[in-house]
């Protein structure tokens, strides 16, 4: 099998690895350096010169990538746009919510709600708060 073939397949298994790890933006940087060896392995240089570039690779995108990455993810509330933006906001029950449904008013806007507590029941009128947005429901809690 050539080498740049392997770089290929240790890319591919580490932005999977990204994938399901999410938040922590370790694995994408790495995977971007396996590409980098494997076009280095593809120009046909040796696998010393492969490991090399691999371990610069992934330093050098550890250290540029990774903080701009993590700087987004930790974005203030008060520069959130869209459905981010409305994780931590106060809603109101309009519908019963429970585990498998319900509605709740978000800022002038009716959503559909899940309750984040599988057990808990929470009846119209009820003020909650926006755990997450998982597609176009919100899950809540009180």
């Amino acid at each position: 099998m050539p080498a740049w073939l392997l770089w290929c397949i240790v890319a591919v298994l580490l932005t999977i690895g990204e994938i399901f790890t999410p938040g922590l933006f370790f694995l994408g940087p790495v995977a971007l350096a396996a590409v980098a060896s494997a076009i280095a392995a593809a120009l046909g240089a040796g696998w010393l010169v492969d490991l090399v570039v691999f371990v610069a690779g992934a330093a050098a995108s550890l250290a540029l990538l990774r903080p701009i990455a993590r700087r987004h993810l930790r974005m203030p509330l008060s520069m959130r746009t869209g459905a981010a933006a409305l994780v931590g906001a106060t809603a109101v029950v309009v519908e019963r919510v429970d585990a498998h449904g319900g509605r709740v008013k978000i800022g002038g806007e009716v959503w559909s709600a899940r309750t984040l507590d599988e057990s808990q029941v929470l009846e119209p009128g009820t003020d909650v708060q926006v755990a997450e947005i998982s597609g176009a429901t919100a899950v809540v809690y009180l």
